[in-house]
């Protein structure tokens, strides 16, 4: 399904299409990359060294995301293999590209004897922006949306955002722009917790459970879920994120107490 007033080529360079999927991943890298300066002088972290690790995790976790979305729809992959390391229509799962990122960013850390939960806390919020202008590129797909609703309900939204919703006759619900709007709010909050709490982890942890938080109850609206029988992938990994991060708090606090 794709609306018909959107159309997911920006233009073409030697008669290869280049999409917005592509150039709002790529805006959100080049943000967050920029950002990361600002972010890095909050924790006293050396940028240049923080950079090495984010050149080689950044396109492991491209790989990641890709490897995960293609394992939880295999079916429509195996007759044409190929079509696996085509990423420019999406098929990218953020899961998968945090997790192989955060497990490639880890282990470097260790070799270069870097703290990885100080360093991960000045990157999570340049994640969360990187993340928050990536769903863009998902209403240009036509993609990342939920069920059907009213023209009274879509009404309520911009002009260009009821027509990308218009598909096949139908109006559906934006969850692409309600990710991206809650990923915002977590950035702000995230750099209001950088700026004012110097515990390591709080910032890398709370991104995790805001995150989460939001994702589980957007991911109930979607109808592009990854499955796992009849659950949905995404909400099973918001409820483990939600846990990790209020153990976290708690664990926190009874140290903070024992002292």
């Amino acid at each position: 399904m794709r609306s018909d007033s959107m159309n997911p080529v920006a233009f073409y360079v030697f008669g290869l299409s280049v999409r917005w999927y592509g150039i709002f991943i790529a805006i959100g890298m080049a943000i967050a990359i920029t950002l990361l300066q600002y972010t890095c002088k909050c924790r006293d972290v050396d940028y240049d060294s923080l950079l090495d690790v984010v050149i080689i995790s950044l396109p492991i976790g491209i790989i990641g995301a890709r490897l995960y979305y293609v394992a939880f729809e295999f079916n429509n992959y195996k007759d044409n293999l190929l079509e696996v390391f085509d990423i420019r229509g999406g098929g990218l799962a953020i899961h998968g590209g945090i997790l192989f990122a955060l497990i490639s960013a880890y282990i470097i850390a260790r070799r270069k004897k870097m703290n990885f939960f100080k360093m991960a806390d000045v990157t999570v919020p340049t994640i969360i922006i990187a993340q928050a202008i990536g769903r863009w590129g998902n209403f240009f797909n036509s993609e990342a949306h939920g069920g059907p609703v009213s023209y009274n309900f879509i009404k309520h939204f911009p002009v260009f955002i009821q027509q990308g919703m218009h598909i096949d006759g139908i109006y559906y619900h934006p969850t692409f722009l309600y990710e991206s709007l809650w990923d915002f709010a977590v950035f702000v909050i995230l750099i209001i917790i950088l700026r004012k709490s110097k515990k390591v982890g709080i910032v890398f942890f709370t991104y995790i459970g805001l995150y989460s938080i939001g994702r589980f109850f957007i991911e109930g609206l979607r109808t592009d879920s990854l499955m796992f029988g009849s659950f949905r992938i995404a909400q099973l990994i918001s409820l483990s994120g939600i846990v990790i991060w209020v153990a976290f708090l708690i664990f926190s606090k009874y140290k903070k107490t024992q002292h």
